[in-house]
Formats: C-alpha cells, sequence, structure tokens
C-alpha cells in the first residue's frame, strides 16, 4: 500500500481506457483516496465511483483559473489535505505546420500547458504548508523526438513546455519538500490511439520498439504510482521514459 492515506488528485481521468482512469485505480488500490478532475462531472463521478468508497469526482476545466481554483477548494475543504497531483489532462490534434490556426494552438496549449500551471500553481501553497507533495506532469515522446505519431507541431510544444516548466518547479520548490516530475510515455494503447491505427500502421511501429509492443495505460499508471509514492523520495526533476525503447537517448 505505497499510498495509504494519502489525497491524490489525477486530472482528465474520466475515460474508461485511459492513462488517467488506470492511474486513479492504481492509486485507489494502494491506499489513496483519488479526486478526478474532468470536464463533464457526471463522468467524474461515475469514474470515482467505480473506484469503492471514499472518492471524488468533480468537473473542472484544467484551462480555466476560475474552476480550477473551486475545485481545488473543494478538494481542501473535504479532505483537509493534498499529497498527490497528477497533471494528465491533454489533448492532441494531428495537424501539419502550416496547418494549426490560433484557435488549434490555443486549445492545444491552454490545456496541455496553462492547465498543468493553473493546476500546480493550486495545490502548492498547500503543499507548501504541509512540507510535503508530489506533482507528477504528463509529457510525451514527441517533445523529446519532435512530432509524435499523431500529434501535430504545437502539441510536441505544449509537451515539450510541460518538461521545462516541471524542471523549473523542481528547483523552486525543493526547499519545501514538494517533489515535481514529469512521465514521457511513448505510443500508449487508449481509446484514442486505437480508433487511428490499421493493423498495417500497428506493426511498423511496433518494429521501431526494442520491447515489441505498444504501451498500456497500465504502464504509465505504474510509472505515475513510483513518482507518486515515497519509493522516489530522492527524485525531483526528471523525466521518466515509458516508451519500450522507442526513443533511447
Amino acid at each position: 500500500m505505497l499510498l495509504q492515506g494519502k489525497i491524490a488528485i489525477i486530472t482528465g481521468a474520466a475515460s474508461a481506457r485511459g492513462i488517467g482512469r488506470a492511474t486513479a485505480a492504481t492509486f485507489a488500490q494502494h491506499g489513496a483516496r483519488v479526486v478526478i478532475f474532468d470536464l463533464d462531472e457526471s463522468a467524474a463521478r461515475d469514474a470515482a465511483a467505480s473506484l469503492g468508497e471514499g472518492h471524488l469526482g468533480l468537473a473542472a476545466n484544467v484551462a480555466d483559473e476560475a474552476q480550477v481554483k473551486q475545485a481545488v477548494a473543494r478538494v481542501i475543504e473535504h479532505f483537509g489535505r493534498i499529497d498527490v497531483l497528477i497533471n494528465n489532462a491533454g489533448i492532441t490534434q494531428p495537424l501539419k505546420t502550416l496547418d494549426i490556426r490560433p484557435g488549434d494552438y490555443d486549445k492545444v496549449l491552454d490545456v496541455s500547458l496553462r492547465g498543468t500551471l493553473q493546476m500546480s500553481q493550486a495545490v502548492i501553497p498547500l503543499m507548501r504548508e504541509q512540507k510535503a507533495g508530489s506533482i507528477v506532469c504528463m509529457s510525451s515522446v514527441s517533445a523529446q523526438r519532435g512530432g509524435g505519431i499523431f500529434g501535430g507541431p504545437h502539441y510536441s510544444a505544449a509537451k515539450a513546455g510541460v518538461l521545462g516548466l516541471a524542471k523549473a518547479m523542481a528547483r523552486e520548490l525543493g526547499p519545501d519538500n514538494v517533489r515535481v516530475n514529469s512521465i514521457a510515455p511513448g505510443l500508449i494503447h487508449t481509446d484514442i490511439t486505437g480508433g487511428l491505427m490499421q493493423d498495417e500502421r500497428r506493426h511498423a511501429i511496433i518494429d521501431g520498439i526494442p520491447l515489441g509492443r505498444l504501451g498500456a495505460a497500465q504502464d504509465v499508471a505504474n510509472a505515475a504510482l513510483f513518482l507518486a509514492s515515497d519509493l522516489s523520495s530522492y527524485l525531483t526533476g526528471i523525466t521518466l521514459d515509458v516508451n519500450g525503447g522507442m526513443l533511447i537517448h
């Protein structure tokens, strides 16, 4: 029970077969009280209920500062503390550079990057007061290799921004015993990616992965569990690659 008694917020965790949901289930199995943030309040509540008793589902658009502050205040009112934040919410768009319009850029950057900043800002004061906390930011292999399989350049830019933001926060918050780390998943089989790949394309991608398979949401959830728990108590500012060897650097 690596997270016994811990309170963990996970954003974008209502999708049944997504990374956030797998992380929520894993955290609950290890004793955490999980708070799921999602755009759809009923979906967030259903997802929280599926974890068992004592978990919470709230509506919050991570790109909306007021909604973030209100939702985090409700968590503090309900549980009295926040030990872990998983900045998982994000969106992608398969666009080429010249096809990216201002609205596309704003949509992707607002959720993945601004959302990560605003969620972190909302929990940092309490974590500082507690002199303890773990923030995990979800980046992507696309930030490291200059483009992914599906995401456009603006997605790579957003996820690269997440890496820089997390490292800067780690440096700033270390003296308060608040750790900030990132996960950079490779190609993970979820509802989003599953519908975009033909068998032929899947085999071509797998041929470039040394471990010979696509990642599972559980693979990323396990990495998040490690970074959220005291097993990683001397780690901050790192990027943990979960890509099967797709990128070795």
